[in-house]
């Protein structure tokens, strides 16, 4: 059985002829009876009652009944695909840092979902280091985080540049300092970011290429984490600089600068490459791309 064979039993029931019913369907009356024979013989039954006028028979009025209700089931389904490509709908799971989750997130998601309210959105914060893991292997859709690593099976594109800064509380004895270098560093007791953090990776570059031994006091799993701890004055830290205009505004941490740390770092969106891209996800990449990197980036 297949909808060819519904459709046309539908037709002979409203036309009451073979022939009228071929016309309608741009079908040979021959190909015509050849469809309705196979209902029959599959069903093993007599649909219709070949005299003329062309009715069915009763056995053909019950099959009638569900052919008509499996049409109208087969056209809502085309026309939900149909709106489906017209209408972006669906679900996304978003990967990223606790930091980009509470700093950059809520401006990019309040406009998304005030545009597209049927495409709903699930967030899991991680290391930065996990991102791409879990874009990779299927357990978040996309993610967003800082694009240090090439990966064949990942497709990128970067959002906006950030940079790293060194920031004490204001009771800090460095907080007097505009400007140190990283070799002054030395003593200063350290909160960093876990080993597994690409924010400390780099960190820890920096320090060997200068041969410096940092004073590691504190090792924290985020950036919210380890603010918090500089807040009440237990160490130092460098930390993305797009993580702390609310603490910047409210004046419990402040920048020093340092000139070793004047690289900037790509933040972008990154998805599985070659991946099925529903709707949902095809609008919410496309307009992540299409923002200016003012909208990343500016403070509240």
């Amino acid at each position: 059985m297949n909808i060819s064979q519904l459709e046309t039993l539908l037709t002979i029931s409203k036309t009451m002829s073979f022939r009228k019913a071929g016309e309608l369907l741009n079908l040979t009356q021959p190909a015509v009876s050849a469809q309705i024979k196979s209902l029959e013989d599959e069903f093993k039954t007599v649909l219709i009652d070949r005299n003329q006028p062309v009715t069915l028979t009763e056995h053909g009025q019950v099959f009638l009944e569900h052919a008509e209700r499996m049409l109208a089931i087969v056209e809502e389904l085309k026309q939900k695909l149909n709106d489906l490509n017209h209408t972006p709908q669906g679900h996304i799971t978003l990967g990223t840092t606790s930091s980009i989750a509470i700093q950059i997130l809520p401006r990019v998601l309040s406009y998304f979902q005030n545009q597209y309210p049927l495409i709903k959105t699930t967030i899991h914060t991680m290391p930065s280091s996990q991102v791409m893991t879990c874009v990779e292997n299927g357990s978040v859709d996309v993610g967003i985080t800082y694009l240090s690593e090439k990966n064949p099976n990942i497709a990128s594109s970067t959002l906006y540049y950030d940079t790293f800064e060194l920031v004490v509380s204001p009771e800090n004895p460095l907080s007097s300092l505009t400007h140190t270098t990283v070799d002054k560093l030395k003593d200063v007791p350290m909160i960093m970011l876990a080993p597994d953090t690409l924010g400390r990776r780099y960190v820890d570059a920096m320090f060997r290429k200068y041969n410096v031994q940092p004073n590691i006091v504190m090792e924290l799993s985020s950036s919210e984490e380890v603010k918090r701890m500089v807040e009440i004055d237990l160490g130092a830290a460098i930390v993305s600089k797009l993580s702390i205009p609310t603490e910047l505004k409210h004046g419990t941490l402040k920048i020093i600068k340092i000139n070793e740390l004047e690289a900037s770092h790509p933040v972008g969106v990154v998805y599985k490459s070659g991946r099925y891209l529903n709707t949902a996800m095809q609008q919410f990449l496309s307009d992540l791309k299409g923002m200016p990197e003012h909208s990343f980036i500016s403070s509240e």
